[in-house]
């Protein structure tokens, strides 16, 4: 199992307290990490203004293995993959991380979670994102960047995964951190089969942000999981389509010190399996 994060302050960065550590003697390692379910122009957006200094990230290629039905839309990637790829974004043993997007950290939170998996432990979110960044008045730049490449070294195991079989049996809250109407099987615009994972829960990643984009504070947070039957020292595990949004969930579960299995998989291997039963309805 992971190490338990308790402090708000491990998994999130606001963007006047990132501004200064940028300014510092060492600063961190920023992520770009724009990306939307159907869309390809992250890196365009990247491109035509990003935070100083960003590296821009591809979650499909680089934060997953290909797509399969039998493993899921977004596998995760092969061990030497994700080091090669960390190493060319300039993740280093001993420098802050932070990834950020443009929605709420809820791809960014991808790139957050595989960090921690990995065991590289200074990795944070910027809290609200691209917006937060340009509200408070901080300034983006355009064009590629070169950074000199990290030297992580990946050990997997930093952060607790569940499987299918895992799911099922699933002993504790197992939250669907889908939108609603794709976990009641009202619409289901990717996966073969609509419904969610028999005795989940519908808590949709989205309402952990408020109006801004940002995260909720920690005691609303904390009710939000309390009312969903979530809390800390009890066994919590989280899925979603194919575990990105699912990565946000456990983000905001760790910021109030609850720690949460991911089921890699999700939903996009689960409903790709025949032997695997679906539920309906709310």
């Amino acid at each position: 199992m992971g190490t338990l994060m308790t402090d708000r302050d491990d998994v999130l960065v606001d963007a006047l307290s990132l501004a200064a550590a940028l300014a510092g003697d060492e600063p961190p390692v920023l992520l770009d990490v724009r990306w939307a379910l159907g869309r390809t122009d992250g890196h365009e957006q990247y491109l035509a203004g990003h935070l100083p200094g960003a590296v821009f990230v591809d979650l499909d290629a680089e934060l997953a293995a290909p797509p399969s039905a039998a493993e899921g839309r977004h596998p995760l990637p092969a061990v030497a993959d994700l080091e090669a790829a960390a190493r060319r974004w300039g993740v280093r043993e001993d420098r802050a991380v932070v990834a950020y997007d443009a929605g709420g950290g809820i791809s960014a939170a991808r790139a957050w979670w595989l960090l921690r998996w990995a065991g590289q432990r200074g990795v944070r979110l910027l809290d609200g994102g691209l917006e937060a960044w340009t509200a408070a008045g901080l300034t983006l730049e355009a064009g590629a960047v070169t950074v000199e490449p990290g030297d992580l070294v990946v050990r997997p195991g930093g952060m607790p995964t569940i499987d299918a079989d895992d799911a099922a049996a699933w002993d504790g809250p197992l939250l669907d951190a889908r939108a609603a109407e794709r976990y009641a099987g009202e619409v289901e615009p990717v996966d073969p089969q609509a419904g969610h994972i028999p005795g989940a829960v519908s808590a949709p990643t989205a309402s952990n942000l408020g109006a801004d984009g940002t995260f909720l504070a920690a005691d609303a947070l904390r009710d939000r999981f309390r009312a969903l039957g979530a809390a800390a020292g009890a066994p919590v595990a989280v899925y979603c389509g194919s575990g990105v949004t699912a990565a946000h969930e456990v983000a905001a579960l760790a910021a109030v010190g609850i720690e949460a299995a991911l089921y890699p998989g999700s939903w996009s291997q689960w409903s790709n399996d025949p032997t695997r039963a679906v539920a309906t309805g709310s």
